[in-house]
């Protein structure tokens, strides 16, 4: 029995082209120099995904706050066909999930999707996103053109949550709640 390993690595100017070369393989659409140079900004946000240490996937997010809102939205999310359905898009989506947890002040994630790509929107809906608009003619160069919004609504954590992880990083360097009762009193 082969033993699998999935990793998640930083996007750096060193493996960036390894980025652009997947994104060609795995969407229909082009993403210019201006992406890929935001995506060098984005830290966490942006993530090579290795199957045994081999690229073959990648997640790529950035902050949106537009409509008095601060919300999380996926660019791009894609693995290599014959790499798919062996856990790595889950990995990916789990990393953003932790990420938006942890910070803790998102309003949603949201992304679009080719109204014919079926296999994506099934994968999202498991983690609780839905279809909340559909926009026509939103791809330009392939058809269909039109996408759908899927968004996964959070819950903001409250000022006290918050304030209690940071002090018990802080003070004792986890975030665990069982020093509350000590801020409380």
């Amino acid at each position: 029995m082969t033993r699998t390993n999935i990793d998640l690595g930083d996007v750096t100017p060193h493996n960036i082209k390894q980025l652009k070369r997947l994104n060609t393989v795995v969407f229909p659409v082009f993403y210019n120099d201006k992406f890929y140079i935001d995506v060098l900004e984005a830290g966490e946000l942006a993530k090579l995904a290795y199957y045994n240490d081999i690229v073959v996937g990648a997640v790529c997010c950035r902050v949106d706050t537009s409509e008095n809102m601060r919300r999380l939205y996926i660019m791009t999310l894609g693995c290599l066909y014959p790499y798919r359905r062996l856990g790595i898009g889950t990995v990916m989506v789990n990393h953003i999930l932790n990420y938006v947890e942890n910070d803790g002040n998102f309003d949603s994630i949201f992304l679009h999707v080719q109204v014919n790509n079926d296999g994506a929107i099934k994968f999202y809906k498991k983690f609780g996103f839905e279809i909340v608009e559909t926009k026509e003619q939103y791809y330009k160069r392939i058809e269909p053109a039109d996408a759908h919004v899927l968004q996964k609504t959070l819950k903001k954590k409250s000022f006290n949550e918050n304030f209690t992880k940071a002090y018990n990083t802080h003070v004792n360097g986890t975030d665990k709640n069982q020093n509350y009762n000590k801020i409380k009193t």
